[in-house]
């Protein structure tokens, strides 16, 4: 009798924590979908546009900046982003360029960014910033070490279906809010139960000593190196990065994570293994975790 007396007590503890973060958090996650849609439905295709027209201009390695920035403004996946950067790439587009604009959007999209602001204005700052520059630094990269030869190999990707396309343009943003939903909503829970399990079985005092300032430098690394099989989700992630950063996770350590889980997610490698093939695949994750061990270090001195 006592042990279930104890289980409906800690069922009561979570209940009550899991409600609080999801009163807190729920606006910024359905802030960020409707954004996202918007950008989707409204603005995809422009920002698209955008960037094909990059082609004609002869701006060298330079071309990598507003390659990254239009990688952070597209709303598309990985798996999205992929088929049309082969399109790009079939159309002429420089593989640098191409590398920054996929290195962005990978890391960061207009739905995230603003469900990000959950994490206040320095840690969307943070984010900001060091996603577009990794963009920028894997294009540079790329420039450098393998100049004018092709970097991917887009063999066998098509651009997919576009879903977006009901010629009345209220159902085509609520059909895309509907598949927006069905996809992060099951993360967005998972995030908000893990975040409640964290404060009521986590000690925020050792919780701080691992991943705080005074152990930065061991920190930024663990926190790089747990985003690689912890990151599911950018929806999933936030509660935790809200709650670790209450609980005195350092702005570098979260840097770190904010890196190394978009770019390392399951379903990112599996469509980056295809297009990279197995050398530039390594060099890809080792550009990840050096790119987001320094972001960390980096972000520690600053903030």
């Amino acid at each position: 009798m006592e042990l279930f007396d104890a289980i409906r007590r800690e069922l009561v503890y979570i209940s009550y924590y899991f409600s609080v973060q999801l009163r807190q958090i729920a606006f910024y996650w359905i802030f960020g979908m409707l954004v996202g849609s918007l950008v989707s439905v409204f603005a995809k295709d422009a920002i698209h546009n955008c960037f094909e027209k990059l082609k004609d201009k002869k701006w060298g390695v330079w071309g990598v900046i507003p390659a990254s920035l239009l990688g952070i403004a597209s709303p598309l996946c990985m798996y999205g982003t992929i088929p049309i950067a082969a399109s790009f790439s079939r159309h002429g587009m420089r593989h640098d360029w191409l590398a920054a604009f996929m290195m962005s959007s990978v890391l960061l999209n207009p739905q995230l960014f603003f469900y990000s602001t959950a994490l206040g204005g320095t840690a969307l700052a943070v984010r900001l910033v060091s996603c577009t520059v990794c963009g920028i630094a894997a294009g540079a990269a790329v420039h450098f070490a393998y100049g004018k030869k092709p970097f991917f190999d887009f063999t066998g990707f098509e651009p997919r279906a576009n879903h977006d396309t009901d010629p009345n343009l209220f159902l085509r943003f609520i059909k895309n809010l509907g598949r927006n939903i069905k996809a992060t909503a099951l993360y967005f829970l998972a995030g908000v139960l893990l975040s409640a399990l964290f404060q009521r079985y986590v000690p925020a005092d050792g919780f701080a000593a691992l991943f705080g300032k005074n152990n930065e430098g061991f920190g930024v690394l663990m926190a790089a190196t747990i985003g690689v099989p912890l990151y599911a989700c950018g929806g999933g992630t936030i509660p935790l990065l809200q709650q670790w950063l209450v609980s005195g996770m350092s702005m570098g350590s979260a840097a770190a994570f904010m890196i190394t889980g978009p770019a390392t997610k399951i379903t990112n490698l599996g469509a980056l293994k295809i297009v990279l093939g197995i050398k530039r695949f390594v060099l890809y994750i080792a550009f990840v975790m050096a790119f987001s061990l320094l972001t960390g270090l980096i972000t520690n001195l600053l903030v």
